[in-house]
């Protein structure tokens, strides 16, 4: 990267403003993506929701036991957006993330279809990490001793050269995180020809899985949403029907703590999943499925009430697009994405600031997300990337909150005579 030149009196007058900053004695947060108190207003009538009327579109009381599949008429909503057959869908409970958990641990106790044996009876075991990405996947995969191998993401999605080598020459990576939409924290789209990629590549590993979190599939935030293609067709064409595991949730549709989340797959791997399932519930919630279909009520009141979400968050966005373009927008080394949806930023710093901005501003009382954070184990080798998440605090709160780290970027730079 191209240095930075700065005069001391420049660091001077930036130690000031630091200075000045801290002695507001402000609190802000920019840490999680998580949905706004006023977003998740947008669905309060859910909570007065099914009412009397408790049975399901097929008869089902929803009061009961069973259907391990969830509801069709949810499923039905969703299949559209997330890509996936209703026939081949699964409505859970309220968290993506489990799913993804329990996936990864089921695989890990019970071969999965294509697989010679358990996962937890191989020497080792590993996913790729396309970084920067998703700390919770990562979380994932630590938690349960599966192996990160991070790959570089570009502005179609992961380097899929990188990708395509490491797969076919190693049986002891297993899988892939991507999330193929609005990419936690680029907010890049994949491209057509990187999903065919994924979909058809040789792997070494018969029982290689995508794990293809489907997360924010119809969180737009223009007029012009960006498109993915959808995976499980074009694996099943390239004669892998079997590697693509999808998830979704309404979570930042809906009630962020009160979602529904959903699995899509093939019938192999969705049997062997619904195996599974049976010795850990009797069935998901029904009723919080049956509240959601009956307030969604189709594709076209999902698309209505996001863009009602979309309404509340977009100037937060452009909020934070305004005052780094304003204070950077000339300065070596410092970029920004500018996602058309999703619910972050991704900042980039000159090598080696990224881990100086948190700290200068969490003593400013600014909480960001950790450098490294979007890594595997927390470490970004080149500690340049700073994850950005406006959608919770009030638009004043997120204009003040990045107009402090702009303060805190500023010395950063300054002291480190770049």
């Amino acid at each position: 990267m191209s240095p930075v030149t700065v005069s001391p009196v420049d660091a001077a007058s930036a130690k000031a403003e630091y200075e000045a900053l801290v002695a507001q004695g402000i609190t802000l947060d920019l840490t999680r993506g998580k949905p706004s108190a006023e977003q998740l207003d947008l669905s309060s009538e859910m909570l007065t929701l099914p009412g009397e009327n408790f049975r399901a579109a097929d008869g089902t009381d929803a009061r009961n036991y069973g259907n391990l599949r969830g509801l069709p008429e949810l499923r039905e909503i969703f299949a559209g957006p997330l890509g996936v057959p209703a026939e081949q869908l699964v409505a859970a409970g309220n968290s993506s993330l489990a799913l993804m958990h329990d996936s990864v641990a089921n695989a890990l106790l019970s071969p999965v279809p294509g697989a010679t044996r358990r996962w937890v009876e191989e020497p080792r075991v590993a996913f790729l990490a396309p970084v920067p990405g998703y700390d919770r996947h990562f979380t994932v995969c630590e938690r349960l001793g599966v192996e990160l191998v991070p790959v570089p993401m570009t502005p179609h999605g992961p380097d899929m050269d990188t990708v395509e080598r490491l797969v076919a020459e190693d049986a002891s990576i297993k899988g892939i995180w991507c999330v193929p939409l609005y990419s936690n924290p680029t907010g890049i789209a994949y491209s057509d020809e990187t999903v065919r990629r994924l979909a058809g590549m040789p792997t070494a590993a018969p029982d290689f899985r995508i794990m293809w979190d489907h997360a924010y599939a119809v969180h737009h935030l223009t007029d012009t949403p960006a498109r993915v293609a959808d995976i499980l067709p074009l694996a099943a064409e390239a004669g892998h029907a079997d590697r693509p595991l999808v998830f979704g949730s309404t979570s930042k549709i809906t009630l962020a703590g009160g979602g529904v989340a959903f699995l899509g797959a093939s019938t192999a791997n969705l049997d062997w999943w619904l195996r599974r399932l049976e010795a850990r519930t009797i069935g998901p919630d029904k009723l919080n499925q049956l509240r959601h279909a009956r307030f969604l009520r189709s594709v076209d009141g999902v698309a209505e009430h996001m863009r009602r979400h979309r309404e509340l968050i977009a100037p937060k966005f452009a909020a934070v697009q305004r005052v780094l373009a304003e204070n950077f927008a000339d300065t070596p080394g410092v970029s920004w994405s500018e996602p058309a949806g999703g619910y972050f930023i991704t900042l980039t710093v000159p090598d080696g600031l990224a881990s100086e901005v948190v700290r200068l501003a969490k003593a400013a009382g600014i909480a960001l997300t950790p450098a490294g954070a979007t890594h595997p184990y927390g470490k970004d080798p080149d500690d340049a990337i700073i994850r950005l998440a406006p959608t919770f605090p009030p638009l004043a709160q997120v204009e003040r909150a990045i107009a402090a780290v702009a303060v805190c970027l500023r010395l950063a730079l300054a002291t480190s005579g770049r």
